[in-house]
């Protein structure tokens, strides 16, 4: 009999970030981060003025109401072929003082303003809409051409005046139902923009793209959610407001978190997040995953450790490999690993137990949001995938390359300093005079110095015939040095 799935989203808001935490059957799947200090103004909608009008450049400068004014082009203004004809409408379309409705396609750099176009776009998670055109396009990747009719068919028959639509990629395979649901939440939306262009007054922010939160309450009413819990009473009045205008049917799930604990204590979040940035993965028959990310591509290396199975070892190695399939694919998405991934299943000889492995990742990933791909085993045993790529990796947004090992993964080992220490005293001796030597190095490394290495080290003295002294600086890692002639 099949368990019934139950999802809940956990949101954890501080002055600095907010965490939305995806839990089903109580265990994390999926985690999603924004910090404030990166959210920026791009998809803003503004009411602003023209400053300045520099038919030269062909441009503008409009008064948004930032310390800076921002720039507009010509070219984020009109559609033209002629270059004549642009030239002589900058001035004829846009005058000093005039209002003007634009969106911030690019944040201020520096003392530059932001830059703005009057074609204004608003995304759902399907669809963009594009206010003032009849327009339906497509995005190219999605490639079939069915699926490509079949989109445009739908939105077409959804379509209500002049109000066009860009088609996303993440639209591939969606249903009626959820494409119509889309357009249902963008018309009422730009409702809700125009009625306060009409009276917002002039600068002002008209509409600001939706903060992490409210994207999730709009991406997830599709959804099964059973509840939305929010630890932060204005954010959950904020979206309460936002789920009765948009997704009504969700607003009786949302729920404000008061209770004592922190709310990701008492799921278990924290340690979860923790346990997500480590390499190995262990699984509960003892065995494990291996997860290497780079540029190019993920790895997952399958190995059975401990696991010793009752038959045999081809039993051994399929229950291994069948677990493995679905702690993967839950780490896929936990981690948000997106591209090309290579999977090295331990090696099967039986192809009913390969089907078998294959099916049951199939059957992990049905509930990734992300679009995935998966090949056939290879021959040899590599199960080549790929998964859309929709925000930085978990570990891209959390952490950055080690200082100590410049983003390699691992260090020298301390007698390898060591090494490299004597060589680097043999050249200052053969360069320089001098009556002593001093070397600076971490405590891993002068304890092998004075230990493993003490008699390489009355050997170089003996040779060199001065003595050599050792001082350990807390502050350097296992690879730093320094060898100082006295």
């Amino acid at each position: 009999m099949n368990s019934v799935m139950t999802e809940e989203i956990l949101v954890n808001v501080t002055p600095q970030e907010t965490r939305v935490a995806v839990v089903e059957n109580g265990m994390l799947q999926e985690l999603l981060i924004e910090r404030s200090a990166n959210r920026g103004l791009v998809g803003n909608i503004y009411k602003g003025k023209v400053k300045r009008v520099l038919p030269g450049m062909q441009a503008a400068f409009i008064d948004i109401g930032l310390d800076r004014a921002a720039f507009l082009h010509v070219s984020e203004l009109i559609q033209s072929d002629n270059d004549a004809e642009v030239s002589e409408d900058i001035t004829k379309l846009l005058h000093e003082g005039k209002e003007i409705v634009v969106q911030v396609i690019k944040d201020e750099l520096g003392t530059k303003g932001a830059r703005l176009t009057s074609h204004i776009t608003i995304p759902s998670r399907y669809l963009v809409l594009m206010p003032g055109t009849s327009h339906v396009g497509i995005s190219q990747r999605i490639e079939e051409e069915a699926e490509r009719n079949r989109l445009k068919e739908i939105l077409i028959e959804n379509q209500e005046g002049e109000q066009g639509y860009i088609i996303r990629t993440a639209a591939e395979g969606a249903g009626e139902q959820e494409l119509k649901r889309d357009v249902l939440f963008l018309k009422k939306l730009w409702a809700r923009v125009e009625t306060r262009i009409k009276s917002a007054k002039c600068p002002s922010l008209i509409y600001e793209d939706l903060s992490l939160e409210l994207r999730m309450a709009r991406d997830m009413a599709a959804h099964k959610i059973e509840k939305i819990r929010i630890d932060s009473f204005s954010i959950y009045e904020k979206t309460r407001q936002f789920l009765h205008e948009f997704a009504p049917e969700l607003e009786k799930r949302l729920e404000h978190y008061v209770g004592g604990r922190p709310l990701f204590d008492v799921y278990n979040i924290e340690d979860e997040i923790q346990k997500a940035l480590h390499r190995e993965v262990p699984l509960k028959s003892g065995g494990y995953l291996i997860i290497d990310q780079t540029e190019a591509m993920t790895t997952i290396d399958v190995n059975t450790g401990a696991f010793v199975g009752h038959r045999n070892l081809e039993e051994t190695i399929f229950r291994t490999n069948l677990e493995a399939s679905t702690a993967l694919a839950r780490q896929l998405r936990l981690r948000n690993l997106g591209g090309i991934i290579i999977i090295d299943f331990i090696d099967m000889k039986d192809e009913d137990h390969k089907r078998q492995v294959l099916r049951s990742l199939e059957k992990a990933l049905e509930h990734d949001y992300a679009k995935t791909n998966i090949s056939e085993v290879s021959s040899l045993g590599l199960v080549e995938m790929t998964r859309k790529r929709t925000r930085e990796s978990l570990e891209h947004v959390l952490c950055e390359a080690c200082p100590t090992c410049d983003g390699r993964g691992s260090i020298k080992t301390a007698q390898t300093v060591c090494f490299e220490i004597f060589r680097e005293i043999m050249r200052a001796a053969r360069a320089y005079e001098a009556s002593k030597l001093l070397v600076l190095a971490s405590q891993n490394v002068v304890d092998c110095l004075l230990d493993e290495e003490a008699n390489s080290v009355a050997e170089l003295e003996a040779f060199l015939e001065k003595p050599i002294k050792f001082q350990v600086e807390s502050l350097y890692a296992q690879e730093q040095f320094d060898v100082v002639l006295m």
